[in-house]
């Protein structure tokens, strides 16, 4: 079985995906086999008649893997909670079909990056949550956050809520980092990495581009030359 993280942010639009992509560009420069997955997207726009996500077309393109039913089993349409978009598609979220697809993608990768969908609290299907998914996939977690005021409250509710749960917090990364911070935001990392119960991997910076791909490049470039970036992969399990 391949090792593997589990991406969660404490809220929706906390740049997820874009962390996750960094990521797999980092571990494939490096000659690793990084599978990717995103079980469930809501918001999924029709092209040519087909439901896209967005999300895993960005993380595949970042691993050098194709899109495949493995990489995105379920896509729903409305961009609302995962629960009431597929109630609204008439679909019905099975965990056993995505933790299936898990465990193809582990028979041909070295390390698999799961992004879930919005925040650990999130409703994927009747009464289970992100939580449980995490729970099912046995798999570490890497909480991203971001740096503006309200990040230090969602971020220690959800390493507290983790916790509690039983799910293994590897740590916390703060995303999107400004270049001139706040008194908000430069207080905030410190903050979350006393009060959280977790470490605090890492302050990534606000990386622009003219596409998302571009966005994950360049923080991939970023992170590549921080020291930083060993102890983060050593603490997600990969050395």
């Amino acid at each position: 079985m391949a090792n593997g993280i589990f991406v969660t942010g404490t809220d929706t639009g906390v740049g997820k995906t874009i962390v996750s992509t960094a990521l797999a560009i980092l571990l494939r420069q490096k000659g690793v086999r990084v599978g990717v997955m995103k079980p469930v997207t809501s918001g999924c726009p029709l092209v040519d008649g087909a439901l896209v996500s967005e999300d895993a077309q960005l993380l595949a393109a970042g691993a050098g893997v194709d899109l495949s039913n493995e990489v995105a089993p379920y896509l729903l349409h409305e961009p609302v909670a995962p629960s009431v978009a597929a109630e609204k598609d008439g679909v019905r979220i099975e965990f056993s079909r995505i933790l299936a697809a898990y465990h193809r993608l582990a028979e041909s990768h070295d390390f698999i990056i799961v992004e879930g969908a919005g925040g650990l609290m999130v409703p994927l299907s009747g009464g289970l949550l992100v939580a449980d998914l995490v729970k099912l996939l046995d798999l570490p977690l890497l909480v991203i956050a971001r740096p503006s005021l309200g990040t230090v409250n969602h971020t220690i509710l959800t390493c507290f809520t983790a916790r509690q749960l039983g799910l293994d917090v590897r740590g916390v990364v703060v995303n999107g980092f400004p270049e001139s911070p706040g008194l908000a935001e430069s207080s905030a990392p410190h903050l979350i990495d006393s009060l959280s119960g977790v470490p605090l991997l890492g302050r990534l910076p606000h990386i622009t581009a003219g596409t998302q791909l571009g966005e994950a490049q360049g923080l991939a470039a970023w992170m590549a030359v921080q020291p930083s970036t060993r102890i983060l992969f050593r603490e997600i399990g990969f050395e």
